[in-house]
């Protein structure tokens, strides 16, 4: 033993050895259903391999975009580009062209799968290959390529709530091991006989899910939003047992499956925002208890914490889930501490369900390798921590609860306040409609505490008044206007910044002790509601 070389890194990955077993064991099964129907494994690893010989010509290092729509041709191409052991920047092509063509230059891409309905929206930003235009390959004939463990796999990028999107870098061997710790996670196994219905963009979870599900010879239902009637003839026929659905897609299900009984369904995979007691019971009414609650992020891989249906149901029949946002316990291979601005590595002590909420950090064996921002490329230390940005608690039992965005914390009158919480207390007494609380400019307060609410009723400023008087006065709100819709991305998130340009858009902010907003067009006036909170001494 003393003279044996001892190796601890990854073995070389050559993905077609990997996808390849999944393709003759299951070739005839289901793999994915679209909106053009359903195509077998054997004829998408095909597709897939159609696509990697097409980019054979490419050189190792080379990053391929992949800015598809939901369906059979995304996962063909982004299983092509892994197969080709190349780099694939995966862009949602819902984003605008400039954001688009940021992404597509950020990660380098010189070479770009798209079909035409995108391209015609893009400048001429790298070569276009339409995957749909390629023949398929036999994937037992395609020559199988070894890239390193830990060469760059896949680009990924963050959701742009905070500013443009930056690139994120994770290797091969981080994706392999992703997966892997993704299907041991999953409330269900994905084997035969499974259906996950899909419905947010495939450039981001959507692809993780699809793999986990595909490697167990499951299927995939993957449409391109969220398709009431097609969502709802796949649950009357009972053709999926399982769902991801973000808090937001929630909300539409409870809309329009009221007094609906879905109970076949096994397990519905959620994230991505906070979920409230009123969404979880909605749903609990229409499918049962089978919520799973997850966190994620793009430099980490789903999950980051897991709470089971289990857990989710005994969370929420607590009082203490109006106020706080449960995400569970660490998943496989995740440390999670919390530090401060002298002590960024330094983890908090556990076990204070009242603990002022600090920046979340996170290591794991999958997690990002190097981020790609407008100063470069910063690759991750050794051993290294990752300060997420968002906050966060841990409770008595050592479970995660996230309390929103470090860059969204509201500096007013001298103290720090974070929206999540205000949004906590006041949500409860919102009459209808969807309540964001944000910041405005103010050179008096430093930021104005604003409540904006979309598609609430008449009157709902005055529906607050009681929760408003129960709350600390420097975290009440001082503004309160309508907009047409809230700010979201792809992935259902709030957008604060896009929310807070369409309030401005409207209306100028009256600076002083009782702050207004005096609207720029003939829109109605709005006052503050609030009592002036005296900055403290």
């Amino acid at each position: 033993m003393e003279d044996a070389p001892m190796n601890g890194r990854m073995n070389s990955i050559a993905w077609r050895h990997e996808w390849a077993p999944a393709a003759a064991r299951f070739a005839d099964h289901t793999a994915v259903v679209d909106t053009d129907g359903a195509i077998t494994y054997a004829a998408l690893f095909d597709h897939a391999a159609g696509v990697a010989a097409a980019l054979a010509d490419m050189p190792a290092d080379a990053v391929v975009a992949t800015v598809m729509p939901n369906g059979r041709h995304a996962v063909a191409a982004s299983y092509g580009v892994a197969m080709a052991g190349l780099t694939e920047a995966p862009i949602n092509p819902a984003l605008s062209p400039d954001e688009i063509a940021h992404c597509t230059r950020l990660a380098g891409a010189t070479r770009l799968l798209t079909v035409p309905e995108v391209a015609d929206r893009l400048d001429d930003l790298a070569p276009i290959l339409d995957p749909r235009t390629v023949p398929p390959v036999p994937i037992a004939d395609l020559a199988a390529v070894h890239v390193d463990a830990d060469a760059p796999g896949r680009i990924m990028f963050t959701s742009g709530t905070t500013g443009k999107p930056k690139g994120i870098v994770h290797t091969h061997g981080g994706r392999w091991i992703a997966n892997i710790l993704q299907r041991a996670s999953l409330q269900i196994a994905p084997v035969e006989g499974c259906n996950v219905l899909l419905m947010t963009p495939y450039s981001h979870g959507a692809s993780l899910v699809t793999q986990a599900f595909l490697d167990g010879g499951a299927a995939v239902t993957l449409l391109p939003g969220i398709d009431l009637p097609r969502v709802t003839n796949a649950l009357e026929d009972k053709t999926v047992d399982q769902i991801f659905a973000s808090p937001s897609v929630l909300v539409r299900f409870a809309e329009a499956f009221a007094g609906r009984d879905y109970r076949h369904i096994r397990a519905i995979y959620t994230g991505t925002a906070p979920l409230t007691p009123d969404v979880y019971h909605a749903a609990k009414a229409i499918f049962g208890p089978v919520v799973r609650i997850t966190y994620g992020k793009t430099e980490t891989f789903n999950p980051i914490t897991v709470l089971t249906p289990a857990e989710t149901d005994r969370w929420y029949a607590s009082p203490a889930a109006a106020a706080s946002n449960c995400v569970g316990w660490p998943a496989s291979g995740v440390e999670i501490a919390l530090g401060d601005d002298d002590d960024p590595d330094g983890a908090a002590p556990a076990g204070d369900d009242r603990a002022a909420p600090r920046p979340i950090l996170l290591r794991a064996q999958h997690m990002m390798a190097a981020e790609i921002g407008p100063n470069g490329i910063t690759r991750r230390p050794p051993d290294g921590f990752h300060r997420t940005g968002d906050l966060g608690f841990i409770d008595a039992e050592g479970r995660l609860h996230l309390a929103g965005r470090e860059a969204d914390v509201i500096k007013t009158g001298g103290y720090r306040v974070t929206p999540d919480e205000i949004e906590a207390q006041l949500r409860p007494a919102m009459p209808g409609g969807e309540l964001v609380v944000l910041s405005l400019p103010s050179a008096y307060w430093g930021e104005i505490i604003t409540a904006v609410a979309a598609g609430a009723p008449e009157g709902w400023e005055a529906a607050l008044a009681p929760a408003l008087e129960a709350m600390t006065k420097h975290k009440r709100p001082r503004l309160f206007v309508d907009v047409e819709a809230i700010a979201r991305n792809g992935l259902g998130k709030v957008v604060r910044n896009r929310t807070r340009e369409a309030v401005l858009a409207r209306y100028r902010v009256v600076d002083g002790r009782y702050p207004a907003l005096e609207p720029l067009a003939d829109t109605a006036h709005v006052d503050s509601m609030a009592e002036p909170v005296h900055s403290p001494k």
